[in-house]
């Protein structure tokens, strides 16, 4: 996780708890790997991510939420992140080869 990244991890450990309902900070640690697995994962997939982008953020969020909720449920990767991925990726792709024209 890069600089800019750090510096915004406590906004989104706040969004994430939000997402999943929890209110006490007993998990903060585990959140925070989970918000950091989903930075990486997603990095891995070969989207750059901004950390001033707002539609990045939640992205973040959403992986990272989805992360805790599999640990009990073991359920799949959910579409509506699945298709995030995919259109954030295809957008950055597009923006390359539209810019070496």
């Amino acid at each position: 996780m890069d600089e800019a990244w750090s510096a915004i991890l406590a906004d989104l450990l706040a969004a994430v708890k939000v997402d999943i309902g929890i209110t006490t900070s007993a998990y903060d640690n585990r959140l925070k790997q989970y918000i950091k697995s989903a930075y990486k994962a997603i990095s891995i997939e070969g989207i750059v991510l901004d950390a001033e982008d707002d539609l990045d953020k939640q992205l973040v969020t959403m992986y990272a939420a989805w992360l805790w909720r599999r640990r009990d449920t073991g359920e799949g990767m959910p579409r509506m992140i699945r298709y995030a991925l995919n259109n954030r990726l295809f957008s950055q792709k597009m923006k390359v080869v539209s810019g070496s024209e």
